[in-house]
């Protein structure tokens, strides 16, 4: 590793001289200079000391580079041990923080701040605590910790348990929150049509009864959130979502699952305005269900695993549409085995027990057949003795993978009916999310703020999925392994990032994202200096 030194003429005949940080590499037989970073001007930066670091890290790696003839005369360098003061990871949350930037989230934080002054940056501090919820949501560390031992966060070096309660009361404010969803509508402005409302009710550890709403696009990205206390999910579309409706120039379709299907709960939604998307019970003897059902039609696929069919029955307003999941088949199948083979295993095992005791026998199958869920599968014959009933199995089979979905809005396709119900289903991983957050928070205005935190996590998450088409799993598994390795000796310090394969370089490409830079910092005479800008 060297410095190279470069010159240019001026317009009026002035020359200005540049350094910059170098190293040689063999390129089809030939060594060619690689250059890491550019320093500044010669005049501007202390040549000597980026002299004496460039040659603290050639001993540090046995490389044989010498400080070659581009130096200013007068400049010396002198050997000094240098070592690895810091390692993090990089990769996840510099990709995290460039969509959280493209987003405008950063800039309606900053402009919610406005002319107030923290000790912090609770823009980076917020970014933070999304990001340890984004990439490390099982840690047993603490936001704060994690950013101070673990994670290189862009524009933050360091942050306390107090810069993340204020963080979290600035993303409360009502105020805050408006303006980022704002950014937020205004950076997806071509996806908003049409637009998936839900609701996830959930009890927090200390009891309180919780309600979440999520309106999301139809590629299952996040883009408004709503909190209310328990009760205010009585009614089904509450005020602040019939305001969007009001003033959303696309279509708004709330989505409901199916303990909310019946023929009253749909009229509700009707009547509170837009339009809906029912999952249909299947299991239950729904003869609408049965109808749809033994309908006949052609499948068309809308993914690998995925496939669909419309159907339209006389005398019924909504439109259905049967979705058949293989993979969930397989599952269904394989879990059904699993439990009739336990069922013959227990049947055969009171038979043993209970031979020469009747009234036991009959004790035993009564408690086995009153089970919640291994129950519905028996049926006790004339001879009195109990056995799986072949033909619940055979109906259960004729399920394997399917649901149906029913849906009042006459103009939006069967493809979309399907894909934004099955993203809001897949939404209530949140729910996970949030009954596994830190316990302390028992304040409303706090559990509030955890909502808002973990919304923008799967919100960057989903646009980092369907940019990249990877699930976010593989997304922080590859980028996980990019790290930041931090170097420093007496003559100062410099920080740089692992190279990227070539799976990391298509996340980033596919993103549109810049990756870290090779050297990210460099900063002379300063021992354990750490870069954290971008």
């Amino acid at each position: 590793m060297f410095l190279r030194f470069t010159s240019r003429t001026n317009a009026d005949g002035a020359v200005v001289r540049y350094v910059a940080l170098a190293h040689n590499r063999r390129v089809d037989g030939r060594v060619k200079p690689d250059v890491l970073m550019s320093l500044g001007r010669v005049d501007q930066v202390d040549v000597a000391g980026l002299q004496r670091l460039a040659a603290s890290i050639n001993k540090h790696f046995g490389g044989c580079d010498e400080l070659t003839g581009a130096a200013p005369p007068g400049a010396a360098g002198r050997t000094a041990s240098s070592e690895v003061v810091d390692v993090r990871a990089i990769g996840v949350t510099w990709l995290l923080d460039g969509v959280w930037h493209r987003l405008d989230v950063g800039a309606a934080l900053r402009a919610a701040i406005g002319a107030r002054r923290f000790t912090a940056d609770l823009e980076r501090v917020l970014f933070a605590l999304v990001a340890h919820r984004a990439v490390a949501p099982m840690s047993g560390l603490s936001a704060a910790e994690w950013v101070r031992e673990e994670a290189a966060v862009p524009g933050l070096s360091t942050m306390d348990d107090e810069h993340a309660r204020r963080a979290m009361d600035l993303l409360e404010n009502a105020d805050t929150q408006a303006r980022v969803q704002e950014s937020l509508f205004r950076a997806v402005p071509d996806r908003l049509d049409p637009l998936f409302f839900n609701t996830i009710h959930f009890a927090c550890d200390g009891g309180e009864q919780i309600v979440v709403g999520l309106a999301m696009t139809k590629e299952g990205i996040p883009v408004r959130c709503w909190c209310w206390p328990g009760g205010a999910g009585d009614d089904p579309v509450p005020a602040e979502v019939r305001d969007l409706l009001d003033r959303h120039p696309g279509r708004v379709v709330t989505v409901v699952e199916r303990g909310f299907s019946s023929v009253d709960d749909l009229a509700r939604l009707r009547r509170a305005g837009g339009h809906y998307l029912a999952g249909m019970r299947m299991r239950d003897g729904n003869r609408l269900v049965e109808a749809v059902l033994s309908r006949p039609g052609r499948y068309r696929y809308v993914r690998d695993n995925l496939r669909i069919r419309e159907v339209r029955l006389d005398g019924q307003d909504a439109r259905f549409v049967v979705c058949h999941d293989s993979d969930q088949a397989r599952r269904d199948h394989r879990q059904r085995d699993e439990t009739i083979v336990h069922i013959q295993a227990e049947l055969a095992r009171i038979a043993d027990r209970c031979a020469r005791n009747e009234a036991a026998r009959v004790r035993a199958e009564c408690a086995l057949l009153d089970h919640p869920t291994l129950g519905r599968w028996l049926i006790r014959p004339p001879d009195g003795r109990l056995k799986v009933d072949p033909a619940k199995v055979k109906a259960e089979a004729r399920l394997d993978g399917k649901y149906v979905i029913a849906t009042s809005d006459p103009h939006i396709s069967a493809q979309d009916v399907t894909l934004g119900y099955k993203h809001l289903l897949n939404a209530r991983d949140l729910k996970t999310q949030l009954l596994t957050g830190p316990a302390g928070h028992r304040s409303e205005h706090r559990i509030r703020a955890h909502v808002q935190i973990r919304w923008l996590a799967l919100l960057l998450t989903r646009v980092a999925e369907h940019a990249s088409g990877q699930t976010w799993q593989t997304i922080n598994r590859q980028l996980g392994r990019v790290a930041q390795v931090t170097l420093a000796g007496p003559a100062g310090s410099v920080a740089q990032t692992t190279p990227l394969c070539p799976e990391q370089t298509a996340i980033y490409q596919a993103l549109s994202i810049q990756p870290p830079a090779r050297v990210t910092a460099s900063s002379p005479g300063r021992r354990g200096a750490r870069g954290r800008s971008r």
